[in-house]
């Protein structure tokens, strides 16, 4: 559940925050927006210190109500030399609701419209790291939730500016203790300004002992003193092994579905000149040509790793759909009900009703309601899930939205056989030999043909890369079996989008089948009886509505190869013994789920930038070599 908060009328709009687990005031008597402002924004030396910068990066110990980020942000806006791109990260180990953050930014209306767009993100906060996008991409809010110290300790990234805020040292000692400041100085370069309302001399002594040169400023009222400083160790801080990361120059991505869309759209944000080639006519060819897909997280008692990183790319795909289709043509938030047909789908026994994560969770995913499995014709008792934040999009509307974006510029026709090193640079050759651009970056997401093009390079082993073939079925909703559908999407062993709008009209779509170790695009008639059969058992009283048009052979099928690993997770990172080529394919039946957050990810781990996802679950998507996969198999 959120974290409880107490409003107190102090003839303050909304009321005067207060926390009974700590007995404390979330911000000073006077208000926290003179602190916000005076304490951290300037203590820290902003906006001077990130004025034409490419990026900056903000690292904040308490989130509490928001008020440093929205401050922060106003700020980003108003600044004609702010960076091209904001990064603020903060540790929140008790996250309070979204109305709450809404109701506290009620005392000053020149940030009410910033807190109304950051309430509407503020759902489904469970413990890891949540990406929050605002402005086109260009300001990140990172928010970690849980234990702040274990969450620094993993991080990778380097802040530029330190907020140390949260609850009185008297009442809350453990985010101001020295272990907390030793996670926070490995996130520090030497320079880094920290910033701090507190002058305790437990905090003092406990920076300085982490190489914090601090000092004390004139408060702002009704503290008569602040802390200001710098990191300035005596010893020689530890060097980061990641290699510096470069600066935005030229990209060439092979392959415009998904996957390549999205990691152009997210280098082009950065600043990079982005080619992308394809060997097809137009854009979305391939896999990403389904006419529509469906966008459902993945569940498990354990909270896997797929599971973690579905809601994360989720979310982003969502944010990605809001910011750029239209909703109702292009995409809808619809929910999607997840008919459990094999086995019960059983939710981590944290999320059950009664327990701490049970609002959070059920943001994403809850036991179907009476009133949901009617819709669907299915018994009461029938083992089910309802995903809130699900629907489907249209991928190749999603395509062209990224490839429409500034620096980004895309070549049909140019299919991509071979790269060769030329100085700092990769030439990428077509069929006959010729130079199809060159750039010093090359991402290679052309799906399962992205396995033939690392060899391409001079790689061995190859990339333990699959194809399977889908096969889905689709077609125009009739007059007289449209209220037989279900009002929204459905998905288990097989799934039904009931009404999707394509150029011909309203139509369903179900599907699809999975034949591994297959790349034909071809049709085939017993493919659609097989989607048939499973949207018997997955949805018999559409099966009633649907059957007419699968027996008069006016059912369409549409037939794509996805591509896969043998880990079921996206391959994602550098090619080993190629510098500056990088993969980013293999995301099976996921691309909905996973392109968005992909791209994202690679960005953000080519620039050392703020992870939007943990770092194990960043350490889980590497590239899949076939001879390591082999030798540790026997």
């Amino acid at each position: 559940m959120p974290e409880r908060i107490d409003w107190r009328q102090d003839g303050t709009p909304g009321g005067s925050a207060f926390s009974p687990r700590f007995g404390d005031r979330y911000h000073s008597e006077l208000g926290g927006l003179d602190q916000a402002r005076e304490v951290f924004f300037k203590g820290c030396g902003l906006p001077a210190a990130w004025a034409s910068q490419p990026q900056w990066c903000i690292l904040e110990t308490g989130f509490g109500l928001g008020l440093n980020f929205l401050v922060t942000w106003a700020a980003w806006q108003a600044d004609p030399l702010r960076p091209r791109l904001l990064h603020f990260v903060s540790l929140e180990a008790f996250p309070a609701s979204a109305d709450d953050v809404l109701r506290s930014a009620q005392a000053h209306p020149e940030l009410f419209p910033l807190a109304e767009q950051l309430q509407r993100q503020l759902w489904g906060l469970l413990p890891g790291v949540h990406r929050l996008v605002f402005e086109g991409g260009r300001v990140l809010l990172t928010l970690h939730i849980g234990d702040a110290k274990a969450l620094l300790q993993r991080a990778t990234f380097t802040a530029d500016s330190v907020f140390l805020d949260g609850f009185s040292p008297v009442v809350n000692p453990g985010i101001w203790d020295v272990h907390i400041f030793k996670a926070v100085a490995r996130r520090c370069r030497r320079g880094t300004r920290v910033a701090t309302w507190t002058v305790a001399r437990s905090v003092r002594d406990s920076l300085a002992q982490c190489g914090f040169v601090m000092q004390k400023v004139p408060g702002t009222p009704p503290k008569r003193d602040n802390l200001q400083g710098q990191y300035q160790p005596a010893w020689e801080p530890r060097q980061s092994t990641a290699p510096p990361a470069p600066a935005p120059a030229r990209c060439i991505v092979v392959g415009a579905g998904l996957s390549g869309a999205a990691v152009a759209a997210s280098l082009a944000r950065r600043g990079w000149r982005v080619t992308v080639l394809d060997a097809a006519d137009a854009p979305a060819a391939g896999a990403s040509s389904l006419p529509a897909g469906l966008l459902a997280p993945h569940v498990s008692p354990d909270d896997s790793v797929l599971s973690r990183l579905s809601r994360s790319g989720i979310r982003a795909t969502l944010q990605q759909a809001d910011a750029l289709l239209h909703a109702g043509s292009d995409w809808d938030l619809t929910g999607v009900l997840e008919h459990c047909l094999e086995h019960p789908r059983r939710r981590p026994a944290a999320w059950q009703a009664g327990q701490a994560l049970e609002g959070a969770a059920g943001d994403w995913t809850r036991q179907a309601t009476p009133a949901q499995l009617d819709d669907c014709g299915l018994m009461p008792g029938t083992p089910a899930l309802w995903h809130a934040q699900a629907g489907w999009i249209k991928p190749a509307s999603l395509v062209r939205a990224w490839l429409a974006m500034p620096g980004v510029a895309w070549r049909g026709q140019a299919a991509v056989t071979r790269l060769v090193r030329k100085g700092d640079a990769w030439q990428v050759l077509g069929a006959a030999g010729q130079e199809l651009a060159s750039a010093e970056l090359v991402v290679l997401a052309a799906g399962y043909a992205s396995g033939a093009l690392a060899p391409a390079v001079g790689l061995s082993p190859a990339l333990a890369l699959q194809a399977i073939r889908g096969q889905a079925s689709w077609g125009l909703q009739a007059p007289d079996n449209a209220h037989a559908l279900p009002p929204f999407p459905v998905n288990g062993h097989g799934s039904l989008l009931p009404a999707v709008p394509l150029a011909e009209g309203m139509a369903w779509l179900t599907g699809s089948t999975f034949e591994r170790d297959s790349a034909s695009c071809e049709l085939r008639p017993g493919d659609a009886q097989d989607n048939f059969q499973k949207l018997q058992a997955l949805l018999p009283s559409a099966v009633q509505a649907l059957s007419p048009a699968f027996a008069a052979g006016q059912v369409r099928g549409w037939a794509g190869v996805r591509c896969a690993t043998p880990s079921r997770l996206p391959a994602l990172g550098p090619l080993d013994g190629a510098p500056g080529v990088w993969v980013c394919s293999g995301m099976g039946a996921r691309g909905l789920s996973f392109a968005a957050l992909c791209g994202e990810l690679l960005a953000a781990r080519l620039h050392g930038e703020p992870l939007p996802v943990e770092q194990r679950l960043a350490d889980a998507l590497r590239p899949p070599y076939a001879a390591r996969i082999t030798k540790s198999a026997a």
